[in-house]
């Protein structure tokens, strides 16, 4: 019955307290009378309980009210408001949640929340996508990190999509080692060692089901290539080089995320519209379709030979659409 009721009074705690907001003695009293069927528990009593929770580590304010009564505020819950409402706004932009498990999610969150946090707690992000969640992607996450932490090969079923919007899985041996999860530009993917070519290949995590384990592996893993340069995918570059691109200048801070520490950045004196953008990227038809994809108003300029495979693409693109 003790440890029951001291339970009660720090979920009592948890949902009607914070920094702000307090209760008092004969509030907890009502609270264990009205909802946990425990009548008659004396001030004393509640705050012997309160000696406990604090005695465990939880941080529990008392600070003195009107006629010298006690007030008390459980401060640190694990995460500040401001966390768990990022983290909430987080899941509920998540394309690869359903809305359930989003639902789920959020409601774990509002057990750490006030019934007054609670209340603003519910996001207002929108999320503008039109492709609905494929695959339980937490659960594949689950299974490939005990399948890297246990060093057991994987094989699985992988899905692509057809022309009639619908994902159609196909399943070979592979047999192959994973390493690593990568997130990359607003997808998961997964890294993994064939044992047979000794060369590492990638996939996306939410075109992967019915995962398996195989055994364990024992071969020394090469370490994964990290690539030291801009790539615009997560697939390996032919190679890399230094670029230079003529860049309108209204494209500076976007230039400047997404070459982040691979870029330098200086005017353009023959076009003051316009800045030179300098980075070490890597060379792949990706990254000539992310080029293409800001039309005039990027421009490559070096290397000649880099110049010159984009002006070929680019032939190539007018020539289907000339007359």
């Amino acid at each position: 019955m003790e440890h029951e009721r001291i339970i009660h009074i720090y979920n009592y705690l948890c949902r009607s307290t914070d920094e702000e907001h307090g209760v008092t003695c004969k509030d907890i009293q009502d609270y264990l009378d009205k909802n946990a069927n425990l009548s008659n528990v004396s001030p004393l009593t509640i705050r012997r309980d309160i000696d406990r929770l604090c005695a465990a580590g939880n941080d529990i304010r008392r600070v003195n009210g009107p006629h010298n009564t006690a007030i008390y505020s459980l401060i640190d819950k694990g995460f500040t408001f401001n966390e768990i409402r990022f983290m909430v706004d987080s899941i509920s932009i998540n394309k690869f949640l359903s809305a359930e498990q989003k639902r789920k999610l959020i409601h774990k969150f509002e057990g750490m929340c006030t019934d007054a946090e609670i209340r603003s707690l519910v996001s207002r992000i929108s999320l503008s996508s039109s492709a609905a969640p494929s695959l339980d992607l937490l659960e594949n996450l689950d299974t490939i990190h005990r399948l890297i932490s246990d060093r057991r090969r994987i094989n699985f079923k992988y899905g692509k999509f057809d022309t009639k919007k619908q994902m159609n899985y196909y399943s070979k041996s592979r047999e192959m080692i994973p390493v690593r999860v990568v997130y990359f530009d607003e997808h998961f993917y997964l890294r993994c060692f064939n044992e047979e070519n000794e060369q590492f290949r990638t996939y996306r995590i939410d075109r992967m089901k019915e995962i398996e384990g195989g055994k364990r592996s024992r071969k020394k893993i090469p370490d994964d290539e990290k690539y030291d340069g801009f790539v615009a995918d997560m697939f390996a570059p032919d190679r890399f080089v230094y670029v230079t691109m003529r860049v309108k200048r209204y494209l500076l801070d976007e230039m400047l995320e997404q070459l982040g520490e691979y870029g330098s950045f200086s005017d353009d004196r023959k076009n003051p519209d316009c800045v030179l953008v300098r980075g070490k990227i890597g060379i792949n038809d990706r990254f000539y379709l992310w080029v293409l994809g800001y039309g005039e108003a990027v421009e490559i300029t070096s290397p000649v030979d880099v110049r010159k495979e984009f002006v070929k693409k680019l032939k190539k693109i007018t020539k289907m659409y000339s007359e």
